[in-house]
């Protein structure tokens, strides 16, 4: 007998027992029973390619574009200059074809050949905070008594001037590229559960068409798994219907996985089944352990203030973010937050950009630092790293009468946690915000500082007939580990 018809003989033999896939696959990862598939489509043991510095990563998304001038990188030269055309100012060469080295921009010009670009004012103040001194826009006054914990990033660029930017900041591709692996999906692929009754990849809040999945090539098991944060309905399909009782549902569940494990013998080698049976598995696990992580009324009412649930605009993303927390202190791997999805992204203020940011920044600016806060009481931000991001920045000029249009040139995100450093600015943007100067990065430079701190060489994630490009890998910011 062949070694496959071995290794299904004795999966079929204790698939009626001990659960038989369970078993096969701990054999297999304990180098007793050796898969079938090739072991450049294994995903990798669970241990990390190097000494790690951190084990979680929570992904705070910001859909819609915010503008980084009202942000984390203030530019009073805007208001200085304000009404007048970029080619008026000083910093008139910011546009012309050769520093925007094919990128696509056209440079509209009036009658008089003047650029038709007026510069618009800051449409908030801002002032330094923390022991850092790093200045920050007055909207952001809470994440503002974290910034001592923040390493911040102004200089980050990207190609996709429409909001598949969105997409692109998550997989590190142009949408029009095709389909590739969001970071969430490699490091799930890359790194074994530290909780086996809770998803190691979860995502809270919208996400639209063009970002609705994580894992395509890598397969369905590798997608990151819905969660509202609702403890009576927390997931699709995740209670009983009609009535069914605790004793009735676990005989349906042996039953139903009796079955799936003849099946995979049969097929031992397809991935969706292995994720379908894997997923049920999980689901019927979840079914007590997230709505018990999800009790978000056992908290003190000092922590539920903290987060900002005890008022009704910062509500709703607080209970997000306080549901993260405790996602987190059970050991879930990677929690990405979409914050504003629906259309284009609650972010993008073309028109009306002051009354749109100060609403968000509201919403989210108590939440997130009530999240850091907690976290760092806890010892757990130690080990987690907290990403702000956004797919791009808003324009220096104007767009209508008061608002910003997209911007790829350079924006900014944070980090915090995880063995990255804090109270620290890494590059830097021109005089007005238009293009990175200064220690500039494409978006999966903050894919490989994120994998560098798990452990994880993504050369070392490879899988056959997807060769992937050099810029697909992007290189860790060492500066700021």
């Amino acid at each position: 007998m062949t070694r496959h018809g071995h290794r299904r003989a004795f999966l079929a033999d204790v698939g009626m027992g001990f659960t038989g896939l369970a078993l096969g696959a701990m054999l297999a990862k304990d180098g007793i029973l050796r898969a079938e598939t090739p072991a450049a489509w294994q995903p990798p043991n669970g241990k990390p390619h190097h000494a790690p510095k951190a084990k979680s990563v929570v992904w705070l998304f910001m859909n819609g574009g915010v503008s980084h001038m009202e942000s984390f990188d203030p530019k009073p030269e805007l208001t200085k200059y304000a009404g007048k055309s970029i080619g008026e100012t000083p910093f008139k060469d910011v546009q012309n074809p050769e520093k925007l080295k094919l990128a696509r921009v056209t440079v509209v010009n009036d009658a008089n050949g003047q650029q038709r670009n007026k510069l618009y004012p800051l449409q908030v103040g801002f002032r330094k905070y923390g022991k850092s001194g790093i200045e920050l826009s007055d909207w952001v006054p809470h994440m503002g008594s974290c910034v001592d914990d923040m390493a911040i990033i102004r200089s980050m660029w990207t190609t996709d001037d429409n909001h598949g930017a969105q997409t692109q900041f998550h997989s590190g591709r142009h949408m029009l590229d095709g389909e590739f692996p969001t970071l969430g999906a490699w490091v799930h692929y890359g790194l074994g559960t530290l909780n086996d009754n809770l998803p190691q990849f979860i995502s809270m809040g919208n996400r639209e068409y063009w970002n609705k999945k994580d894992a395509h090539y890598l397969g369905p098991a590798h997608d990151a798994i819905p969660i509202r944060v609702d403890p009576a309905n927390p997931l699709d399909f995740g209670k009983p219907s009609n009535g069914i009782g605790a004793d009735e549902q676990q005989i349906g569940f042996d039953l139903v996985g009796k079955l799936n494990r003849l099946k995979s013998v049969e097929y031992p080698d397809d991935p969706a089944l292995m994720a379908r049976i894997k997923a049920y598995e999980l689901a019927f696990r979840m079914q007590k352990s997230v709505p018990e992580v999800l009790a978000l009324k056992t908290e003190t009412e000092e922590t539920q203030k903290l987060y900002g649930i005890d008022d009704p605009a910062t509500r709703d993303f607080g209970m997000q973010m306080l549901a993260v927390r405790r996602f987190i202190e059970k050991g879930v791997r990677f929690i990405q937050v979409q914050h504003g999805a629906g259309g284009a992204g609650v972010w993008d203020a073309h028109g009306g950009l002051k009354a749109n940011h100060e609403k968000n920044f509201k919403a989210v600016d108590k939440p997130i630092a009530g999240l850091l806060k907690d976290l760092k009481r806890r010892g757990l931000l130690d080990s987690t790293i907290v990403l702000f991001a956004s797919e791009f920045g808003r324009t220096p000029g104007t767009q209508g009468a008061d608002g910003r249009d997209h911007h790829i040139y350079g924006f900014s995100v944070w980090m915090a946690g995880g063995g990255i450093k804090g109270g620290i600015v890494h590059g830097a943007t021109d005089e007005i915000g238009f293009h990175a100067v200064e220690k500039r990065h494409y978006v999966t430079d903050i894919h490989a500082t994120i994998l560098q701190q798990l452990g994880l060489d993504s050369r070392r994630l490879e899988v056959p007939g997807r060769k992937r490009l050099d810029i697909d890998h992007g290189a860790p910011i060492r500066e700021i580990i």
